[in-house]
């Protein structure tokens, strides 16, 4: 079934519009920013996902196994071993025992990973930064619950 295209009729659906336009336009200008760190990084999407997955988890203190990263990237297992493999080759991760089971490994970004991530994404994370500065609290909270549930509502049910 192919959906009507959705032409607001009052106010409020005017602003509901108007933040779905700006959560595509900022969805387009990470996507740009994503090609271009691939290609700095001579990469595929995949790898740089499972980089950014794993800074991500790195600084809220998670451990990522091998079948984490395969279950957030939608890939096989063999394909997330040809992707640890070739990440480990690049220098970007290292696989290391687990602390708490002895028989499990996990994921972990190298020096150079965070160092080559830094370069190219550091100075965009500033200016984001600086552009949040002029928010209150309040509305970083707002904008924080905004978009976990627009998160929410991208996970096909």
């Amino acid at each position: 079934m192919v959906a009507e295209p959705w032409i607001p009729t009052t106010e409020r659906e005017a602003v509901v519009m108007n933040a779905l336009e700006a959560i595509r336009a900022f969805s387009d200008s990470l996507d740009r920013m994503y090609a271009g760190m691939r290609g700095d990084m001579d990469m595929n999407a995949t790898d740089l996902a499972a980089l950014r997955m794993l800074i991500i988890r790195e600084q809220h203190g998670e451990v990522v196994k091998p079948n984490d990263l395969a279950s957030h990237l939608a890939i096989s297992t063999a394909s997330t071993t040809k992707l640890l493999d070739r990440l480990t080759a690049d220098g970007y991760l290292t696989r290391i025992p687990h602390p708490h089971d002895r028989r499990a490994r996990i994921v972990v970004l190298t020096d150079e990973a965070r160092t080559t991530f830094r370069r190219h994404f550091g100075d965009r994370l500033r200016r984001m930064r600086t552009a949040a500065d002029a928010y209150t609290d309040a509305e970083l909270r707002a904008i924080v619950r905004f978009l976990a549930d627009m998160e929410t509502a991208m996970v096909p049910e």
